[in-house]
């Protein structure tokens, strides 16, 4: 008699071997729960990384290219400024060389001025003279 009811558990060891087999089988589906759960955010914080170190790099990447484009245009103004000086300094030579032209037509003149009146004067005395 004792070996059926080994072979078969009835009343009180049947219903604690069922809470048994039912914690077991709710245990492996937590666990199998959780391991879903952990593969899935160790996915979802590798993807934030990824998203974000696109996003800082992208941000790098855009500031570089534009840091390239703002070295290009002070090298073109810098050529700019360099060709103005240069043009800069010429016209003030030609305004130098204009100015000293200038000045010596002005005494030319009056050096031509001069002769004049030195030429009337002696004209002067020599009729002055001749009518003496």
């Amino acid at each position: 008699m004792e070996l059926l009811h080994h072979s078969k558990p009835e009343g009180l060891e049947a219903s604690l071997l069922q809470m048994i087999n039912d914690h077991n089988s709710a245990s492996l589906k937590v666990r199998e729960q959780t391991e879903k759960s952990k593969r899935q955010a160790i996915w979802t914080a590798s993807r934030v990384s990824d998203l974000l170190v696109n996003a800082v790099n992208g941000g790098v990447q855009e500031v570089y290219i534009i840091e390239k484009r703002i070295e290009m245009e002070i090298r073109a103004l810098a050529a700019t400024v360099a060709r103005y000086s240069k043009q800069t300094d010429q016209w003030l030579a030609a305004s130098h060389s204009i100015n000293t032209a200038v000045k010596e037509i002005g005494d030319f003149e009056n050096w031509m001025k001069t002769i004049d009146l030195d030429c009337k004067s002696i004209s002067a005395a020599i009729r002055n003279i001749h009518h003496s």
